[in-house]
């Protein structure tokens, strides 16, 4: 799904060719049915499955943009001389990043590209969020991001994000908190990295994010289109990249490639 930033956040499906506003149709009836056809979203090619949410099992295997460090940045092949793609680890991963944080079922450190700001908080369901640092390649963002996840979580409980159990934080003041706690391991870093030393975003404001929902479930039970390709109901609310119905939620970012038919 694509959001953009409002107030609500405004949803919108990939559907074939076109877009379908999906913000209308909460609290109506909205049917999706997998056509039983995947398609890789790198090649294009059709695959019996998919590898890595959209991904064929060649480009799967064969792709850096498919390898582990993808997830764990400071594992840069790139940086090992490693990378099997050079031209495209100097082109994805040698771009500004921002470490942030943020509270989608409380605290947690992240980090994404800045062009990504505020796309990666809709994704993951933040209701606040903050950037904290930023850096000039994503290898730089991992070594932070690790040093600030000893204090600080680096995952989102989906099913708490989703229930909405999240209180309000004070953001600044836990940032400069979480500073204070890693001054050694930043200041290696800085020293490592003195070329090219990250940027502490001391001015940054946290931001809110309000999600187009009339009810958060009770209880999480979540659809899965590999065992029943249809999933109706009642739209209730849209939060991070799931769908939330009055029967359960699906996480649409995991179908990535599905050929998908939408009934309203």
């Amino acid at each position: 799904m694509r959001g953009a930033l409002a107030n609500p956040v405004q949803y919108s499906l990939p559907v074939g060719e076109q877009q379908l506003p999906l913000n209308p149709l909460i609290g109506k009836t909205l049917t999706l049915r997998h056509t039983g056809k995947i398609f890789c979203v790198h090649c294009g090619n059709k695959t019996k499955k998919s590898f890595n949410q959209g991904y064929c099992y060649p480009c799967f295997i064969k792709l850096a943009q498919c390898d582990m460090c993808i997830v764990k940045p400071e594992t840069c092949h790139y940086a090992a001389g490693t990378c099997r793609e050079p031209s495209w680890g100097e082109e994805f991963c040698f771009q500004p990043h921002i470490v942030y944080l943020a509270n989608s079922s409380g605290i947690k450190v992240g980090i994404t590209r800045r062009s990504q700001i505020p796309t990666r908080w809709i994704d993951q369901g933040a209701v606040q969020a903050i950037p904290v640092f930023e850096v000039a390649s994503r290898h730089l963002s991992g070594l932070i991001e690790i040093a600030l996840a000893e204090h600080v979580s680096d995952k989102t409980s989906w099913q708490q994000m989703l229930k909405n159990n999240t209180v309000e934080l004070d953001l600044p003041a836990l940032r400069d908190q979480l500073l204070d706690k890693c001054q050694a391991e930043l200041a290696a870093i800085n020293e490592r990295f003195a070329e090219q030393p990250p940027t502490l975003l001391s001015d940054a404001e946290a931001v809110r994010l309000e999600y187009p929902v009339l009810e958060y479930p009770t209880k999480v039970k979540s659809f899965n289109m590999d065992k029943d390709p249809s999933v109706a109901g009642t739209l209730l609310g849209i939060k991070g990249q799931y769908l939330i119905f009055d029967n359960g939620v699906i996480n649409i970012r995991k179908y990535a490639g599905y050929e998908i038919e939408a009934e309203t």
